[in-house]
C-alpha cells in the first residue's frame, strides 16, 4: 500500500496565474520523485504602478514515498 505525502509550495509568474501553476508542478517534479497532484490553495497578484506585475499561487502537490 503506498503511502503519501503532500508539501506546500508557492510559484510565481509574469505571465499567468496558469503559467505559475506549470512552473510550480514542474519544478516540484524535479525535486519530488513520483508527483500525484496538486491542489491549488490561493492565488494572489502583485500590483506595482497599479499594473500586474506577479501572478502567485500557493499549492499543497502530492506525491507518492518510494518503498
Amino acid at each position: 500500500m503506498p503511502v503519501a505525502r503532500v508539501t506546500e509550495i508557492t510559484s510565481s509568474s509574469k505571465k499567468s496565474f496558469q503559467d505559475a501553476i506549470e512552473l510550480g508542478i514542474a519544478r516540484a517534479a524535479k525535486t519530488l520523485k513520483n508527483v500525484e497532484g496538486a491542489w491549488i490553495q490561493d492565488q494572489k497578484v502583485v500590483v506595482e504602478d497599479g499594473k500586474i506585475s506577479a501572478y502567485r499561487v500557493n499549492m499543497k502537490v502530492t506525491f507518492i514515498l518510494a518503498e
